[in-house]
């Protein structure tokens, strides 16, 4: 049984001033209030907030200088890839252009696999998705066709196109539970995968392209449509 995360008073702030700087309460560029009277806003100690402070200031969001003050780091200009889980939590409308990327991306990384992959690499690929039919329940086959898309990645031969697949998955897993609905039927999840896989197999760049634009188009559609029923 895994044990429920406990939330401490600095992550309460730490959740409290992200939300404010990503809602735009605190503009990028602007400082922040003196580190006593913001503690007293919030009702916390200063400890408490130079903590807040540093976790934020790791995540891209804060920079602190001595005897100059707290500032808000222009993330949209100054921020990577690495801000779009943290962005996704605040908002989901960043998810339509996750799955612009995804798309676009995932084509390219089929046809680039079809062209480069090892006979190694194709085994894997064919176990990936094998088990995406062998799994039980939408969430284990969510998270086996998660698995045969950093597959592909590998078969490119190219490390930035596995970065850039995992930097995806880090912002479309958080709120996954939201996006189950191609999944919820292991054996459709899997034959919808099934021609990607074959054209890449075969080693036909154009048709892996194809396969894959056609196969992350429908599987978006239908987390859209199960979105919208939700909302």
């Amino acid at each position: 049984m895994e044990t429920l995360p406990r939330e401490t008073l600095v992550d309460v702030l730490e959740n409290r001033l992200r939300e404010d700087i990503l809602a735009g309460r605190h503009p990028a560029g602007s400082r922040l209030p003196p580190e006593r009277e913001l503690a007293d806003g919030y009702g916390v100690t200063r400890t408490t907030l130079k903590h807040a402070f540093a976790r934020l200031a790791q995540a891209g969001l804060l920079e602190t200088r001595h005897g100059v003050g707290t500032r808000v780091r222009d993330y949209a200009r100054l921020g990577g890839a690495d801000l779009l889980p943290m962005l996704v939590r605040h908002s989901p409308h960043w998810m339509s252009e996750v799955f612009e990327v995804r798309r676009s991306i995932g084509a390219l990384i089929a046809s680039r696999a079809a062209a480069n992959a090892t006979a190694g690499q194709l085994d894997e690929l064919r176990e990936r998705l094998a088990a995406v039919r062998a799994a039980e329940g939408g969430a284990p086959a969510q998270l086996a066709d998660v698995e045969v898309h950093r597959a592909l990645a590998r078969a490119t031969g190219n490390r930035v196109y596995v970065l850039l697949t995992n930097t995806l998955f880090n912002a479309y897993l958080p709120v996954r539970a939201a996006f189950v609905g191609p999944f919820t039927e292991a054996r459709a999840a899997h034959d919808r995968l099934v021609p990607v896989v074959e054209a890449v197999a075969a080693g036909d760049e154009n048709a892996a392209h194809a396969a894959a634009e056609a196969y992350l188009t429908a599987t978006e559609r239908i987390m859209l449509d199960g979105l919208g029923n939700v909302a």
